[in-house]
């Protein structure tokens, strides 16, 4: 048990397991997914963005599938979550090797504010785990649902099919 927590013998407790990680939860009170990531865990990483499920922002995987943290309850999540802070990869030499998504808008230097990038990159990843060979028009649609502020619609197009080239070619050579 995460000794961070004020627990009383009455609550129920629930596991979840975040980047690879196994917490324990209490159940009460009711409240969603973003919060116990943010508030709790300290994974910030994840933004609170309209709280209504519609801009994208807390966007994190539920086994693989991209869903809206500020509108799940907790309650209701059954499955491995990760969140951008697990979407890269520890090497056995201990550097950090980040997700081709997340390279990719690096190296395209999409972000400008980059409150909305987390999330960017969550939807982008899980849909290139789907759909590795996309059309523009399929990036375009998969991306639709997930909001920018600073218009960087252009630069994330962009970078998904970056990223889509890249998971290809490593695919290719791993052969």
């Amino acid at each position: 048990m995460n000794d961070n927590y004020n627990l009383t013998w009455d609550q129920e407790i629930m596991k979840l397991t975040i980047n690879g990680t196994e917490y324990d939860i209490a159940q009460e009170p009711p409240r969603p997914l973003l919060w116990v990531l943010r508030d709790e865990l300290g994974l910030t990483g994840t933004k609170f963005g309209c709280g209504a499920g519609f801009c994208g922002a807390c966007t994190v995987h539920i086994d693989g599938e991209a869903v809206r943290s500020c509108v799940t309850p907790l309650t209701t999540v059954t499955g491995e979550i990760r969140t951008i802070e697990g979407l890269s990869l520890i090497a056995e030499d201990g550097t950090i090797q980040l997700h081709p998504v997340q390279q990719a808008f690096l190296d395209d230097q999409v972000p400008q504010c980059s409150w909305c990038m987390s999330g960017q990159m969550m939807t982008a990843a899980a849909f290139l785990a789907k759909n590795p060979a996309p059309t523009e028009k399929e990036i375009v649609e998969a991306m639709s649902e997930n909001y920018c502020r600073c218009g960087c619609y252009f630069r994330v197009k962009n970078a998904v099919a970056k990223a889509a080239q890249q998971m290809t070619v490593k695919e290719e050579t791993a052969v």
